[in-house]
């Protein structure tokens, strides 16, 4: 998993799968998209004006709980 944040736009982008996929992307709500590859599986999860939603602190932290290897 990969999160990045471009600050020019205001956006996050939570990248769940590595490499290229022709995605198709749906729209949650105005701010949020989740793009699907074409097995049905999250590719990623989009974030726009993401300080609003996720940046709110200057330093925000990421709990991981209950990770098993695959």
């Amino acid at each position: 998993m990969k999160i990045s944040y471009d600050p020019t736009v205001d956006a996050a982008y939570i990248r769940l799968k590595e490499g290229k996929f022709h995605v198709t992307t749906h729209r949650l709500t105005e701010d949020v998209a989740v793009n699907y590859a074409p097995d049905g599986s999250i590719v990623g999860i989009e974030v726009l004006d993401a300080s609003r939603y996720v940046l709110k602190h200057r330093r925000p932290q990421v709990e991981l709980e209950n990770l098993q290897p695959v």
